[in-house]
């Protein structure tokens, strides 16, 4: 028997072959998942990082429920289905700060310059961070009705209208996490970030209706928190947990987080591809 000859294989040269300086879109989005993966790798090493979605949810309600219940509602069980969707508003819409905050630590750590170095999409570090986060939503979401399940609030609209009202708040604060991650790809440091978002979150979610009636307000405050977008999404999920209607503060809201993304997620997108 004689032995087969080897087959020569022909290198072919730089110069003749078709370079792509771009990824197509099934790469982008299958890099895309691979860097949420990172991020929720990251979290499991450090579980620290969830203290923000599992602790204050859970203080938050107790303190305020059995703090304010008695005083503006009269009793706690009365004053669950007030506070319970302006607790879970708050705490994700809150959450969401993380977003802008991780990723200048990570530009400044100098992840970012790793990952250009990689046969990647470039959009991916940032899209995947941003995937990753509504995990951490989604904790917080699920964490508050349990919550609020344990203190004895019963959702008159039922499991299908308390699961609507908690993909209404994820997809929202999704929205709002562009926001920061447009201050987290132009700030200097993470903590100027943090700072900015915290000037923005407080006014936003303590001037509204989540704590409580706006009628109690002074006038010259109701205006601004009848037209406060936070407002309008507990609104929202109050009357979807109350009565499973999806009205029109539910259609506003996703109006809002349309518009947040259709004008901030082309500005981050185009302020990180030019440090990326």
């Amino acid at each position: 028997m004689s032995a087969l000859a080897p087959t020569a294989t022909r290198i072919i040269p730089a110069s003749e072959r078709r370079l792509r300086n771009h990824a197509g879109l099934g790469l982008a989005l299958r890099n895309t998942v691979t860097m949420a993966g990172r991020g929720l790798i990251k979290i499991r090493r450090t579980p620290e990082q969830l203290i923000d979605v599992t602790l204050q949810p859970i203080l938050f309600t107790l303190m305020f429920t059995y703090i304010f219940g008695g005083a503006i509602s009269g009793d706690v069980q009365s004053y669950l289905p007030v506070i319970i969707p302006g607790i879970l508003v708050q705490t994700v819409i809150t959450t969401s700060v993380v977003t802008g905050v991780q990723l200048r630590e990570d530009m400044d750590k100098g992840v970012f310059d790793r990952f250009r170095s990689l046969p990647i999409a470039r959009i991916a570090p940032l899209s995947g961070a941003l995937l990753a986060d509504t995990v951490r939503y989604a904790i917080a979401t699920v964490l508050t009705f349990t919550m609020g399940a344990l203190m004895g609030f019963r959702p008159g609209g039922g499991i299908a209208s308390v699961v609507v009202a908690g993909l209404l708040v994820i997809v929202c604060s999704w929205a709002v996490s562009w926001i920061f991650a447009f201050f987290g790809v132009i700030a200097r440091t993470a903590s100027s970030v943090q700072g900015i978002s915290m000037l923005i979150l407080f006014p936003l979610t303590f001037l509204s209706n989540a704590f409580v009636p706006v009628d109690t307000m002074p006038g010259w405050l109701q205006w601004f928190v009848n037209i406060n977008p936070v407002s309008h999404l507990v609104t929202a999920v109050r009357d979807l947990t109350a009565t499973g209607a999806f009205g029109a503060d539910a259609w506003i809201s996703i109006l809002g987080a349309a518009v947040i993304v259709a004008i901030f997620a082309p500005l981050t997108v185009r302020a990180y591809m030019r440090k990326a």
